[in-house]
Parts: C-alpha cells; structure tokens; sequence
C-alpha cells in the first residue's frame, strides 16, 4: 500500500512522505487492528464515536485517531475528548459546539471542513459554494481548520472533485487535503491529497 501511495507521489513530481495512509478501521475486527498495528501504522479513521471508544480502550498510546464519519452536535464532547483529528466539520450548529467545548476543555483536534463536492443530498458536507463563507465563520469562532475532506460521488470521476477541493483550499490559505479511498486513492494523491483513508483495500472485507 505505502509502496502504491510512493509511486503515485513520484508520477506526481511529489514526495510519498508528504501523504499520510489513514487505515480506516471501522467495523473491523480486534485481530485485524491488531495485526495492523503489528505493522507500525498508527494512524486510523473512525466513523461513529461510539464505536470508536470502546475499540480503542488500551490500544490508544502511539495512536492518531482520525474522525471521518459525520459528527452529530450532541457527541461533540466526547469526540473532543477521543479523536486526534475531526474531518467533517460541516454545519454552523456543529462549529459553534466544538468551538464552545475545546474552550471547555482545552483539548485542542486538528479540524477539517468535510465539502459536499458532488452536493449530493445523502451525503454530508458543506455545498462548494458555502464553503469559503463557511470557513471564515469556523475561524471567527476561533477554531484553527488545518484542512478540507471530501468524498466523491460513486458514478462520477473522482479527479474534477480533487481539483474542486484543492481550489477551495488554495484560496482559503489550506494545506490539507483528505481525499481518496480504496478505489481512487492513487488518482487522490496524483492530485494533491496529504492524506487517503483506506480501509477493504487495506484490511480486506470486514469482519
């Protein structure tokens, strides 16, 4: 995988350590988070806060734990607490509950602001063109957004979506960009991502 992720850096004229593997263990098996750790990667995506904490009970030291599922506002103090990483801020209501319990709390995430790219209506996601208002009003109420996530519809070409993303941070002064899955994460990286969140491509079917 790191060595896939290597040569589509390359063919890009980029570095392959500038891009991040995020191992996406949601619904995956003890062995398998396990047996994954055993090979030195330490960082990994969650989709559900809950599941989240009961997986990671005393596997947490050494671990970057990423939240890329949709965040509801009445969970935002418990993934405060737990995630490393929140990458799908998405909504006023939720900007203003995170901005209230890191000021609680002091734990301070690295946050991303999830664009609905394809602005399909089942997806979460702030529409591409609420995006830049968006990101100013996260940075009103004090949050620092590091970067932007994205997920691309299943029908269409992914590299438009990339591109579309990689504008929105360009003028927003972002560096970040965590776009790229199983099926697209090497066209991902060719168009600029620093990080891709793998998971069957890394795990194989879950459990």
């Amino acid at each position: 995988m790191l060595n896939r992720i290597t040569a589509s850096a390359k063919d890009a004229g980029r570095d392959g350590a500038d891009v991040t593997l995020v191992a996406v263990s949601k619904q995956q098996p003890d062995e398998k988070i396990d047996a994954m750790l055993a090979t030195g990667q330490r960082v990994f995506g969650e989709n559900r806060v809950q599941e989240a904490q009961g997986r990671w009970e005393g596997r947490r030291v050494g671990v970057e734990l990423r939240l890329i599922g949709p965040l509801q506002s009445n969970k935002v103090r418990e993934a405060v607490a737990l995630f490393d990483v929140i990458e799908t801020v998405d909504r006023e209501k939720l900007a203003r509950a995170l901005a209230e319990d890191i000021a609680r709390s002091g734990r301070t995430p690295r946050l991303y602001v999830q664009v609905n790219t394809g602005e399909e209506p089942q997806k979460a996601g702030i529409a591409p063109a609420e995006a830049d208002g968006f990101i100013a009003l996260c940075r009103d109420l004090g949050l620092t957004i590091e970067g932007l996530m994205c997920i691309p519809p299943e029908a269409e070409p992914a590299g438009p979506h990339f591109t579309l993303l990689g504008g929105i941070a360009a003028r927003n002064g972002l560096s970040k960009l965590s776009m790229g899955m199983s099926a697209d994460f090497e066209t991902a990286v060719r168009f600029g991502a620093t990080s891709v969140r793998v998971g069957s491509a890394l795990f194989g079917g879950r459990g």
